[in-house]
């Protein structure tokens, strides 16, 4: 096959990748409102990378996901996803995706802490209450979705990451629609599961790191994730309920 070919290939893969992502969102069962709110408003940035922990798609992953933080797009949308897919590893364990997750937010965070420091609003500590993964100064939640995931609405063919700006959620306590809108989609989960995630933790009460993977963690858990210097450990930030 020329190299022609195969670059066409891969294009059409990944086209396919992201057709069936928006098909997942979109589909009546999916829970996630947030979710399915930036599908609707074309806010929800698709990107697709060859192997999830591989360094060099960590360095296309950390530019594209600035250029997202700094878009109009982002500025302009209630809500605003960036969504980072990878063709490989696949059949992943629940701790192999995990482990891969905190090695890609790591590298993420070693290219990110040349240039920028941590928002001062959320912690840096992954086992502080107040912590959020932090890029280009801006807090971000992160949901994880993988095909080996034991929650449905984590459960998708290929390794995924999720990254969802704080600013929304704050936006949307604010403005007093995050608890009708958390509830919501509590239901939804319940109804999709017939349970909510035993990782689900309102603000404040746990780090959110522990949501990130989908997986459910020991009490005493904590992510492989430490933060390099000049990045220091703020208080603030708001886990987003998914």
């Amino acid at each position: 096959m020329s190299s022609k070919s195969h670059r066409a290939e891969s294009s059409r893969a990944d086209e396919e990748m992201k057709a069936s992502f928006t098909a997942f969102v979109a589909d009546p069962a999916f829970p996630c409102l947030g979710a399915k709110a930036a599908l609707n408003s074309g806010s929800q940035i698709l990107r697709v990378y060859r192997e999830l922990g591989a360094k060099e798609c960590a360095t296309e992953l950390a530019r594209d996901l600035e250029a997202f933080i700094f878009s109009d797009v982002r500025r302009t949308n209630t809500f605003g996803t960036f969504v980072a897919m990878f063709r490989e590893p696949r059949a992943l364990a629940e701790k192999q995706f995990e482990e891969l997750l905190w090695l890609a937010l790591q590298q993420l965070h070693q290219i990110d802490v040349v240039r920028y420091s941590w928002n001062a609003k959320v912690s840096s500590d992954a086992a502080n209450a107040r912590f959020a993964f932090s890029f280009a100064s801006e807090p971000l939640y992160v949901v994880g979705l993988h095909d080996g995931s034991s929650r449905r609405a984590r459960s998708f063919p290929w390794p995924t990451l999720v990254f969802n700006p704080h600013e929304q959620f704050e936006r949307l306590r604010h403005d007093g629609n995050w608890t009708k809108m958390q509830q919501t989609i509590r239901r939804r989960d319940i109804a999709l599961q017939g349970s909510t995630n035993p990782m689900l933790s309102d603000f404040g009460e746990q780090s959110e790191a522990r949501q990130y993977s989908g997986r459910a963690v020991d009490a005493d858990w904590n992510p492989p994730f430490k933060v390099s210097g000049g990045a220091s450990a703020q208080s603030g930030g708001c886990p987003f309920a998914h």
